[in-house]
């Protein structure tokens, strides 16, 4: 990952890069920064430095130091290291590189992380764009790329960051069912270029060769398509309960009522049996990349 987008990166003695700044309205986020600043502050007056002499020994400017230490950065997992040997810390202050961790993404992508670390079984159907899950960094840098107003290069990095974050569902044992219908233009469209599309169509490849992970694809000739309003996600989870959520129902809000999920469920089995089969998308897709 780039410097800039960490946050606490360094390029030559005392500097302070533009970095991660804690988002004032993710409360729990935000304490969590502060407790570490405040251990990081204590460890170094016990040690007898002042905050230019710490930055100094790390390479880093002042004002980080104080920034971290006051709760307003996010500190990067190399600067937990390097501290942690400036002030003597024995491994306390490296040991919250994983409190740290989780509050360096986005305070939604970490709620949405959080669901799919617990779900056994994922639906998606996605309208416009693959499924994050789906998505290489380059492809997900891209796509992230396209919005307006333009994302700032750090918020760019953390969204990116987060995302990337949550492909280690891949990694679970037992694997959760995982079950994507994406729309054939969401294929086609040659998001960050002919070369970066095309490693995104090996990937799709790749992952369809799991043996959790069902994708397929919706073509765009269906005219009987009950998906027209939009993307569809149900998650369901080891004891028995779910979450859903629909661009055009329930104002788009995640829902959990049996009721309203059974709606969700229902159009997604509806679109499932209008799409390609899992064998005949893995066809197309072969297609789509044999025509770029």
């Amino acid at each position: 990952m780039s410097v800039v987008g960490d946050g606490t990166g360094h390029e030559g003695g005392g500097a302070d890069e533009p970095g991660w700044d804690v988002d004032p309205d993710d409360e729990s986020g935000a304490a969590v920064v502060a407790a570490v600043g405040r251990q990081i502050r204590a460890w170094r007056e016990a040690a007898g430095l002042r905050a230019a002499e710490l930055g100094s020994v790390m390479g880093y400017g002042e004002d980080l130091i104080y920034k971290v230490e006051g709760g307003r950065r996010i500190p990067r997992p190399e600067f937990l290291d390097g501290v942690d040997v400036a002030v003597g810390a024995g491994g306390k202050l490296a040991a919250m590189k994983a409190d740290i961790a989780e509050v360096r993404y986005p305070k939604k992508i970490r709620d949405l992380a959080k669901l799919e670390a617990r779900a056994v079984e994922l639906a998606s159907y996605g309208s416009h764009n693959l499924h994050g899950l789906l998505q290489t960094e380059e492809y997900a840098r891209a796509l992230l790329g396209t919005r307006r107003p333009v994302l700032p290069l750090d918020e760019l990095e953390r969204a990116l960051a987060g995302r990337i974050a949550r492909h280690s569902i891949f990694d679970r044992a037992p694997a959760p069912e995982l079950s994507f219908i994406q729309e054939e233009a969401s294929l086609r469209r040659p998001i960050g270029g002919v070369a970066v599309w095309r490693r995104q169509l090996e990937k799709l490849l790749l992952l369809g060769e799991l043996p959790f992970v069902d994708i397929q694809v919706m073509p765009t000739c269906r005219w009987d398509h009950p998906g027209t309003g939009g993307r569809i996600q149900v998650l369901k989870f080891a004891d028995g309960s779910a979450v859903g959520r629909a661009d055009d129902e329930f104002a788009g809000r995640p829902i959990s009522h049996p009721k309203q999920l059974r709606i969700l469920e229902l159009r997604y089995g509806v679109i499932g049996t209008r799409a390609l089969t899992p064998e005949e998308s893995r066809a197309f897709i072969e297609q789509v990349l044999g025509e770029t």
